[in-house]
């Protein structure tokens, strides 16, 4: 049966993507409140780890995987590398004599061990001294429990992760407490402090990205964008190469790539790699859901039964994170971009044809399957599509980048 499964990215405090935490999505027919935590866990590692490449899912990331009591008890985090796989204790778990020594098994073989959801009890003092890292609740958890939490916590040698850092506000407000890792959408909003005016170069590239979304534009035209960029020309190179294509011979040169792509992924492409010479200094993970976004919304109007232009549903998926990128209001970034109608209402206003695709990706990412899950029905998406969709999207990202 097929399992579904998606990701969460967690960053260091130079907003670098450190690991992925993978989640399990439930199979067809099935919800997620009716599964059992070993049966996630299993599901997950096998969907996972034996039926797909991890790379194409982790990008070579380590992997935060929940474990339930009896997982732990069975040791099966043990058939997986230490390098892979950062092993998730649910804060459910209790410290009993044969988790604690399973536990302790796994420190000695080296595999990091996460405390997950932590609240502070006297009983996890076994487990807070063989852990590497502690998650808190940022939002959840009230100020004055965290503080009391972390002077606790600072006599065990455990690295601090904070979950749900939607703000870069609260991303800054746990660095200074001690937190070192963060997990949650802080970097996919604009830095509404730090809006300014658009830079010159920023502006250039602006004018580059419209004339790339015209719909006159012409082959002859992106060859000459193309041709007469060397880093563009490498990273067209580099991507139709890459093991997205899977491709047997070598494309060596622009003309050829130009032959295979043709103009609408042509157009894509070039569209990706000016976006990501706007955003250097943003943390790369931003320019990476972007390009998910991007394809997942397009791959999602393929498979819809709806009559939609799946190429301007790629628009509105990498356009979705624009303001983040370029810290600017989107009406204005808007306003410079010769994009349609139905591409401007689901961007600004949240209504229109393609509305619904972007909620659609936004809480897939963001595992609110409340919310998902009613927007299959009303898209009569199969569900074993849409998780194939978010995976070819994700390794179309790992192309790019």
């Amino acid at each position: 049966m097929e399992q579904y499964i998606a990701r969460q990215p967690i960053f260091n405090l130079h907003k670098k993507v450190y690991a992925y935490e993978l989640l399990y999505r439930g199979a067809k027919h099935y919800s997620l409140d009716k599964v059992s935590g070993n049966r996630a866990t299993t599901s997950l590692l096998s969907s996972a780890f034996l039926t797909r490449d991890i790379q194409d899912i982790s990008s070579f990331k380590p992997c935060f995987i929940n474990f339930t009591q009896d997982l732990l008890e069975k040791k099966l985090p043990e058939s997986f590398s230490k390098e892979s796989v950062v092993v998730e204790i649910l804060e459910d778990v209790e410290p009993t004599p044969q988790v604690v020594q399973a536990c302790q098994q796994l420190h000695n073989k080296g595999y990091t061990l996460a405390l997950d959801d932590f609240v502070y009890d006297r009983k996890f003092i076994p487990l807070l001294q063989l852990a590497d890292i502690v998650k808190i609740d940022f939002r959840l958890t009230p100020h004055q429990t965290i503080l009391r939490t972390l002077n606790i916590l600072a006599r065990y040698k455990v690295k601090l992760l904070a979950e749900k850092v939607e703000t870069l506000e609260e991303f800054e407000a746990a660095a200074k407490l001690g937190f070192v890792y963060f997990q949650g959408y802080f970097f996919s909003k604009p830095e509404q402090i730090k809006i300014e005016e658009l830079s010159t170069t920023q502006i250039t590239h602006l004018r580059l990205l419209a004339e790339v979304t015209k719909k006159s534009t012409t082959i002859d035209k992106l060859h000459n964008i193309i041709a007469n960029d060397i880093s563009v020309s490498y990273k067209l190179l580099r991507f139709l190469n890459s093991s997205y294509f899977y491709r047997l011979q070598e494309i060596k040169s622009v003309k050829q790539a130009i032959a295979y792509l043709g103009i609408k992924e042509l157009r894509h492409f070039v569209m990706l790699v000016i976006i990501s010479e706007m955003t250097t200094s943003k943390p790369g993970e931003l320019v990476r859901l972007g390009l998910v976004r991007a394809k997942f919304c397009e791959l999602l109007g393929e498979n819809s039964d709806r009559s939609i232009e799946s190429s301007e549903l790629f628009v509105v998926g990498l356009f979705s994170l624009l303001d983040a990128m370029l810290n600017a209001p989107m009406i204005e970034i808007m306003d410079r971009l010769p994009v349609s109608n139905g591409i401007k209402e689901a961007l600004l206003t949240d209504t229109g044809p393609y509305c619904i695709y972007l909620e659609l990706v936004k809480n897939y990412e963001r595992n609110n399957e409340a919310l998902f899950v009613p927007l299959f029905e009303r898209l009569e998406l199969d569900p074993e599509k849409v998780n194939t969709c978010y995976l070819t999207a994700i390794k179309y990202a790992n192309g790019l980048l």
